[in-house]
């Protein structure tokens, strides 16, 4: 087996943080894009296999943590729950205003735990008054000011929780500076998470990674491959067809499974592709505008990419169940299925008729085929995902209803 140093070199080319590439959670991935919808679909060879992230132990049963309990949030279930398991439980939640966290966040208040939440600014409006507004932040919402860059700025939100979700990590298209902008954040803040972590004695660490980190390895897509959390996203590929995003997740994923096994903690990630659903954050997020796109009119053709999709409030709802469920471990691929965008063209159609969408491709070569990612580790949380369609319609509904797309009563 080679040497694996490349994250090293790469990271090191880019930023004084010192850490090196760990071999035993590094396997041979395939390739499935995320989030990110300019990816080339031209890649190189991928390498050998290595082995995968060995599990923690899970940790001891979590400690009550006192709260100004709220009866009528106390006796409130979610639809995937029979009690509100997280009574009597403190978490924190990175990013909190974010599109996935915001919904984490609702779903968390709603199954009776106490969130501390963390934003960049608690005093800017649009990062905070929909997370004031949610059911339950009255009494068990408290928001911290925190930034990824800063050493120890995640020191007294995490203090005395139970279970940290890290979800925070920016998401930008056609970057400037990548490093600033996308792999400080990302790598840096990752590890600045954990630190905190480590220092408050936190028993489990759920974070956000991406199918972009898992599948970006230079391997055609065709529809007999199934992708699965055994598979690794390679930096020198994402580096080379300058894939600052994907590089970012890859590398972020690396430092936490690193850090994870050099300190003794146990870290579970979650790995979501192209996030699709109702938006409770009043700013437009990356994913949604992918769909906004296809139904606004600004364009006549769509891409000729076939991504991953999945329901934000699944995505959320697997966080959580990663913390609340004994046996999770490792990794956990979230897609409900591969579509092309001319499948998502059709779908909108049927369900919109007299909405004027593109009506052909970006390119005039073949339609960049499908592929399949198992459900089997998913579904081992007891999930059920959402249907494509319905995240569709959902997504549609949400943008109407913010204001980022008028349709008048002729085209509904």
């Amino acid at each position: 087996m080679r040497p694996v140093t490349f994250a090293l070199t790469h990271y090191q080319l880019l930023s004084p943080l010192q850490y090196k590439r760990s071999n035993h959670h590094v396997h041979t991935p395939l390739l499935l894009f995320t989030h990110s919808h300019s990816i080339s679909p031209s890649l190189a060879p991928a390498t050998r296999r290595r082995r995968p992230p060995e599990p923690h132990p899970r940790p001891s049963p979590v400690r009550p943590h006192p709260f100004r309990r709220d009866t009528k949030e106390g006796r409130k279930m979610s639809s995937e729950s029979e009690a509100a398991p997280g009574t009597g439980k403190l978490v924190c939640v990175t990013g909190a205003s974010g599109y996935i966290a915001s919904w984490l966040v609702r779903l968390l208040l709603a199954r009776g735990y106490t969130v501390r939440a963390t934003v960049r600014d608690t005093s800017d409006p649009k990062k905070t008054l929909h997370l004031r507004a949610l059911d339950g932040a009255n009494e068990r919402l408290h928001l911290f000011e925190a930034n990824l860059l800063e050493e120890g700025s995640f020191d007294a939100a995490v203090n005395g929780c139970d279970c940290v979700f890290h979800t925070a990590s920016p998401f930008y298209h056609n970057v400037k500076d990548p490093k600033a902008e996308l792999l400080d954040p990302a790598v840096k803040g990752t590890l600045n998470v954990l630190g905190s972590c480590k220092k408050a004695s936190i028993r489990r660490v759920i974070v956000t990674s991406s199918m972009a980190a898992v599948a970006y390895n230079g391997k055609p897509r065709t529809p007999d491959v199934v992708v699965d959390e055994t598979w690794f996203s390679l930096p020198e590929i994402c580096e080379k067809h300058q894939q600052w995003y994907v590089l970012s997740k890859t590398l972020a994923e690396e430092a936490a499974w690193k850090f994870s096994k050099d300190n003794g903690f146990e870290i579970v990630t979650v790995n979501p592709a192209m996030v699709i659903g109702p938006l409770l954050q009043p700013s437009l997020n990356t994913s949604a505008e992918a769909i906004l796109k296809l139904i606004n009119g600004s364009s006549s053709t769509y891409p000729n990419f076939s991504f991953g999709w999945i329901n934000v409030k699944d995505v959320a709802l697997a966080h959580i169940l990663a913390y609340e469920v004994p046996s999770a471990n490792g990794r956990y691929c979230m897609v409900e299925r591969v579509a092309h965008y001319s499948e998502l063209v059709q779908i909108i159609r049927e369900m919109y008729p007299n909405i004027p969408l593109p009506d052909k491709c970006a390119d005039d070569k073949p339609l960049v085929p499908i592929y399949q990612v198992s459900k089997e580790k998913i579904k081992s949380l007891g999930m059920e995902l959402t249907p494509l369609h319905t995240s569709i319609k959902e997504t549609i509904e949400s943008l109407k209803e913010k204001g980022f797309v008028t349709f008048d009563s002729s085209n509904l």
